[in-house]
């Protein structure tokens, strides 16, 4: 199992090379590989791990049983997914599925709260961390939320791309998804949103080629 850079993750920070150790120990740590489309968890299952991406990167989608799929988040290198439903034992109401070829880290927190009464100061660290990636994933979903309140498709293609130049303090930048990806995150039609990226591109908004995009200023 290669671990390198792993000691930088934010799920691991502030700990030590021994505390890291102990850690990945305790937590049952193992790394799985999967290929672009497969399913890593599915809807209707239980885990007790959270997960690590380690190279690659997977989504997050809510499909329900008419085949309607609404791509949630995205998931990059060193960030996680399945926090919560690992620490609650809850049913997974999502598909998490690998966007591309990656490998993934798996640790057991459900380990971590059955053996609540050792105290460590890695678990400290851990379920520090942790409780800030959660908060942080809370303002990702409550954003979704945001981009998809205005009923015009340029609307919520205006608010998305707005939200992302703020967060990149810059208005060229890549978006994480690919189009039909960006059309099931905003809740639209692909067909319909292409042509109104296409119209914005006309009218001198914005330039994009592929995930690539510039806004432009307005005189």
């Amino acid at each position: 199992m290669n671990l390198e850079g792993i000691e930088k993750s934010r799920l691991f920070k502030g700990m030590t090379a021994k505390e890291l150790s102990s850690c990945l120990a305790s937590l049952d740590a193992r790394e799985k590989k999967y290929r672009k489309d497969d399913l890593i968890l599915r809807a209707g299952e239980r885990t007790s791990s959270i997960g690590m991406v380690l190279s690659g990167s997977v989504t997050i989608e809510s499909n329900d049983v008419w085949g309607n799929c609404s791509v949630l988040s995205h998931v990059g290198q060193n960030q996680f997914f399945a926090e919560t439903y690992a620490l609650l034992g809850e049913v997974l109401l999502i598909d998490v599925r690998a966007n591309e070829d990656c490998r993934i880290l798996f640790c057991n927190i459900r380990n971590l709260l059955e053996d609540s009464k050792k105290s460590s100061p890695w678990k400290e660290k851990l379920l520090k961390n942790i409780l800030i990636i959660s908060s942080q994933k809370n303002l990702v979903l409550s954003g979704r939320s945001f981009h998809t309140s205005p009923k015009s498709c340029r609307g919520r293609l205006l608010s998305y791309l707005n939200a992302i130049a703020l967060q990149t303090s810059s208005r060229e930048f890549d978006i994480p998804f690919n189009r039909q990806q960006l059309a099931d995150y905003l809740n639209l039609e692909r067909t319909n949103m292409s042509k109104e990226l296409s119209h914005m591109k006309d009218e001198g908004l914005i330039e994009y080629r592929k995930s690539h995009f510039k806004l432009i200023k307005a005189d």
